[in-house]
This record gives C-alpha cells, structure tokens and sequence, in this order.
C-alpha cells in the first residue's frame, strides 16, 4: 500500500484545516512534508505534519 501522509497547515490567515497526500510507488523514500506547498494559500514554511 502506498504511504500517506496527514498535512495541517499552521498559518493564522489560511482557513485549511488539513489535507492528505497519497504517494505513488515512485515517490523518493526521502521526501518529507517540506517538499509540498498547501493547496489553498500556497505557503509551504507553515506545513506539518500530523501524526494520527
């Protein structure tokens, strides 16, 4: 099964709750919740990630 991963944006003018990312296969083993930007205000320094 492919790797998620739980996003919350933390930024206090971005009404996003949170979002999930769905990987391929392919996707490098290093890539981390700093390599993506949010899909609603663009920001990517106030992203983290969530631990369910």
């Amino acid at each position: 099964m492919p790797a998620t991963l739980e996003v919350v944006c933390t930024d206090d003018d971005c009404t996003l709750d949170m979002f999930e990312l769905h990987y391929t296969y392919e996707m490098p083993d290093e890539t981390t919740v700093a390599d993506f930007a949010c899909p609603y205000c663009g920001t990517t320094e106030a992203l983290e990630a969530i631990d369910l």
